[in-house]
């Protein structure tokens, strides 16, 4: 299908990687793995040829159709939702018009023996059987399920492209490349603008319709369920596992052992090696074992041990300033828009302490809500703070909010305040912002790198209430792992939108679902909620029989 021989990435006098070589096979499901900033989405860009290697090559069948999502992209105004997602199927207006002009050369031709002829009869031949395989006559229902799988409701296909978020337009090229039935699919965060539900049905896709999958993902729940293979980027090299994610994580464990016992072996034997030099360099006897062992460490490949990410997020949480028992209290809030009422109805206390989780469809209000608790919506209702309530707050667009033209330092120095100034440094390092990093101007930051710096940001304000919109976009699996076990030890009250499964469990104890218009409370963790859900959708399903 593709192969990838002898890549080489450089630029800025660094090698992001070097001399790499694997293939993609039919149906094989890949997580492309590594540390933020390791390359991961340039290697995307390269399979996706959006961006060209400093060396090496990237070859694959002529007939073999890429698609390609990454992580950031606006759909064109000027079509409606379901048009738009009907541009999936341009391309086979084009073969079609490649047969018919192939056809017409076939009638007037008559070197029937020729080696040109047998070429057009044999790209005919092909292009028909591409062609022919996709059936026309279904792609607009086609289009109908892909939408309804991706969140849309069927009053949204009407509407402009241009009505729809950021999010919700990624949906709409997302469904495009689906349609298109890809050889190859590459997707750089394809659950970032997914709710919980979405999630689910985008695993059911790739699981049972796609070809081959090469995805770069921080929901470890999604790359668990959808892959087969892992593609480690370290150090400027790549590690090929024909494993799940966690089954590779035990895999690269056992590998980083063995590195760690040959290196300690290497390192004693030039240490023993040296002093031999040391102790015989000055003795005629020994001359040539001399020579012959300085030759031998000049000419010695040192083993080197695969970095392994410790620099962990010690995330302290400052002790919470003591709030009131029931942080927020809510009797009869609605919220609406013009014509359009978001939410209606909602009763709910939260008390001091609760983790909460507030999950639903996208545009079902998660946001909007959270948005009249911090008072930037104007609700109908009484929602009333409870005594001494202290809020922090990351929203989505935080990390957008930051001064690009800040050093990653000055942003912290600006914010902090008393003892904490003289551990600034350090709270870097616990943020991989150590060293060098730490100059580095806020507008050259990766999407990951612009998060972990806008949630450091919050963590120096001592809070009682906090809240978090989405905190988990473009964080990579192991700060994942430390802010959800600083989120744990906190002693204050939070409230969590979000939709990744696995940083939720175990987090949370109470999920409050939105969705049609209607806030409905659970008293349980993520998974016995959907686990809940599925259920009554089954009853659903058996009541219309």
């Amino acid at each position: 299908m593709i192969s990838v021989d002898g890549l080489t990435v450089e630029f800025g006098g660094t090698t992001l990687f070097k001399d790499i070589t694997f293939q993609i096979n039919e149906k094989d499901r890949i997580a492309l793995m590594g540390k933020n900033g390791a390359g991961k989405s340039t290697l995307l860009k390269i399979l996706a040829g959006v961006r060209k290697p400093t060396r090496g090559s990237v070859s694959a069948p002529k007939d073999c159709v890429v698609a390609y999502l990454p992580q950031h992209l606006m759909t064109e105004d000027g079509r409606t939702v379901f048009e738009e997602t009907c541009q999936a199927f341009a391309h086979l207006h084009e073969i079609q018009a490649e047969i018919d002009r192939i056809n017409d050369l076939l009638s007037t031709r008559t070197d029937y023996e020729s080696d040109e002829y047998m070429q057009l009869i044999e790209t005919v031949s092909t292009l028909s059987e591409k062609f022919y395989a996709i059936d026309m006559t279904h792609f607009e229902e086609d289009v109908e399920k892909t939408l309804l799988g991706l969140g849309f409701e069927r009053s949204d296909f009407d509407r402009p492209t241009s009505e729809f978020s950021g999010g919700w337009r990624m949906r709409i090229e997302l469904a495009k490349l689906l349609l298109k039935s890809p050889d190859v699919l590459l997707l750089d965060e394809p659950t970032n603008h997914l709710d919980i539900e979405s999630i689910g049905w985008l695993e059911q896709f790739i699981i049972n319709s796609s070809k081959a999958v090469v995805v770069i993902s921080h929901d470890r729940k999604f790359v668990d369920n959808i892959t087969t293979r892992t593609i480690e980027v370290t150090m400027g090299r790549i590690y090929d596992y024909r494993a799940t994610y966690s089954h590779y994580l035990e895999l690269r464990k056992e590998r980083r052992e063995q590195q760690m016992k040959q290196y300690e072996e290497q390192q004693k034997m030039i240490a023993e090696t040296k002093d031999f030099i040391e102790r015989f360099k000055g003795t005629y006897s020994k001359t040539l074992q001399v020579q012959s062992r300085v030759k031998m460490l000049e000419k010695l490949e040192l083993i080197e041990v695969d970095e392994e990410d410790t620099s962990r997020l010690r995330l302290k949480f400052p002790p919470s300033p003591h709030s009131g028992a029931y942080p927020v209290q809510m009797s009869d809030v609605s919220m609406s828009f013009g014509n359009k009422t978001v939410f209606s109805g909602v009763n709910l206390t939260v008390e001091r302490g609760d983790k909460i989780a507030f999950v639903g469809r996208n545009g079902e209000g998660k946001s909007t809500l959270v948005k009249c608790i911090m008072g930037e919506l104007q609700n109908q209702g009484d929602l009333n703070l409870g005594y001494n309530v202290q809020i922090g707050y990351f929203a989505q667009n935080q990390a957008s909010l930051l001064d690009d033209n800040l050093t990653v330092f000055q942003t912290i120095d600006d914010v902090a305040k008393g003892d904490i100034r003289s551990k600034i440094r350090d709270l870097l390092g616990a943020f991989m912002f150590g060293g060098e990093e730490s100059t580095k101007k806020v507008k050259v930051l990766s999407g990951g790198e612009r998060t972990r710096l806008a949630i450091l940001k919050l963590l120096l304000e001592p809070v009682n209430l906090l809240i978090l919109d989405e905190p988990t976009n473009h964080l990579d699996l192991k700060t994942k792992d430390i802010l959800k076990q600083a989120l744990q030890d906190f002693d204050g009250t939070l409230i969590v939108v979000s939709h990744d499964r696995d940083f939720l469990d175990g987090l949370v104890s109470k999920v409050y679902e939105f969705g049609h218009g209607r806030v409905r409370e659970h008293l349980c963790g993520i998974y016995e909620f959907l686990e809940s859900k599925a259920m009554e959708n089954l009853q659903e399903l058996e009541k219309k029989h």
